[in-house]
């Protein structure tokens, strides 16, 4: 049966509209349409005087509900993370694993392979952040397990590309060989440059060889300098890189938050990722990762040392963020959350409400309080 949702300011992925209403049939859109056109025999959704507005994709999430996917790389450990982030408005999601084990990472690929065969609703994919990075930009990752990559590293991801849907791999130059990235390109995977202290020569050279995106921009990667732009120019400059933020206010400066948006070149754009830990959704106050404890504290995530480990936000906070600290427009920041970060990675079916796109959407308030999420045309969040 034919559903249709009326009465919302729409967004969708592109312009605001008013007096159009968002017909959706079983998990997919059918389209928009005049709201006094609607056939009688389709089923109203008021949403009066609320947004309706494309799902957020996350294409960088470690954790929530209070798992955490290193310590649980599991299928219902996947199915916990993406119900804990749909309270948030989060419709499509990575699980992210981030450097680990050999036999870790072969774990998360099977748990990946079994939520995207059981259809598991907001698992686009997976993420495998590390565990071929540099020791120089580790952040948070455990150096004893950060290691260059083998062959047999890249012969096992090259042949489990496509498997378990979206494939992101964050990796370093120094770890990883240009000629190892085009294969992984060439078998799915979007490739990621991050935790590395590159040059911006190398990292244009890694572009051309097959990377098209740069994660957690400003965090864990060489800077922009005068003489040596580093990774961080490379990003802004080239308009062949994506690039994550984490808008969370502590993470990046929000003085350099604005500075890159108006900096960056495209067609490749800035998108938000959360970074979240196994605290979203919860009251945790500890964690652990890799045998270490993790504190949370005034709104971040901390070692003992004050590293900080993973962001204490979610999409729909980091949304605020953007137009309410930065002063980014409303329909920016919702692209910024939903098409930027589908189409980085080639999902063109999230991130936008057109015909025959997944049916995945948000109700807003207008004050940007979440009022209903939508995964596959259910309801699988709405407010008290």
């Amino acid at each position: 049966m034919k559903k249709a949702v009326c009465g919302a300011r729409l967004f969708d992925g592109e312009s605001f509209h008013d007096g159009l209403a968002l017909v959706f049939a079983g998990s997919k859109f059918v389209g928009l349409a005049a709201e006094r056109r609607v056939p009688a025999d389709v089923e109203i959704i008021r949403a009066d005087g609320l947004i309706l507005a494309p799902g957020f994709v996350d294409l960088q999430v470690n954790g929530g509900g209070g798992v955490l996917f290193n310590n649980e790389p599991s299928l219902s450990g996947i199915e916990t993370i993406c119900r804990a982030h749909q309270q948030f408005g989060t419709t499509s999601l990575l699980p992210t694993l981030i450097t680990d084990t050999r036999e870790t990472v072969i774990k998360a690929v099977a748990a990946g392979k079994a939520a995207h065969a059981a259809g598991v609703p907001g698992f686009l994919g997976l993420h495998l952040e590390g565990p071929h990075l540099a020791l120089a930009k580790k952040g948070t990752h455990d150096p004893a397990l950060i290691r260059p990559m083998a062959a047999e590293d890249c012969d096992f991801l090259a042949e489990n590309a496509g498997s378990f849907g979206v494939a992101l791999t964050t990796i370093a130059p120094e770890s990883v060989r240009r000629q190892q990235v085009s294969r992984l390109a060439q078998a799915g995977f979007t490739v990621s440059l991050g935790h590395t202290a590159t040059s911006c020569a190398t990292a244009g050279e890694y572009r051309m060889a097959g990377a098209s995106m740069a994660t957690h921009l400003f965090n864990a990667m060489s800077p922009l300098n005068h003489r040596e732009p580093g990774l961080v120019g490379a990003v802004l400059s080239d308009g062949g890189l994506s690039c994550g933020l984490i808008a969370d206010g502590y993470h990046v400066d929000p003085v350099a938050m604005g500075v890159a948006l108006r900096a960056k070149r495209g067609p490749g754009r800035i998108f938000l990722v959360t970074d979240a830990m196994s605290v979203t959704g919860t009251d945790m106050e500890s964690f652990t990762l890799n045998g270490r404890t993790i504190y949370r504290g005034e709104g971040r995530l901390k070692l003992e040392d004050g590293t900080l480990a993973g962001a204490d936000t979610d999409m729909l906070t980091c949304v605020r963020n953007c137009h309410r600290m930065l002063g980014v427009p409303l329909g920016e920041a919702l692209r910024m959350a939903s098409l930027y970060p589908a189409d980085a990675v080639g999902a063109h079916h999230k991130g936008r409400l057109a015909e025959g796109a997944d049916a995945d959407f948000v109700l807003l308030g207008e004050d940007l309080s979440l009022k209903a999420t939508y995964v596959g045309g259910a309801r699988v969040f709405a407010a008290a």
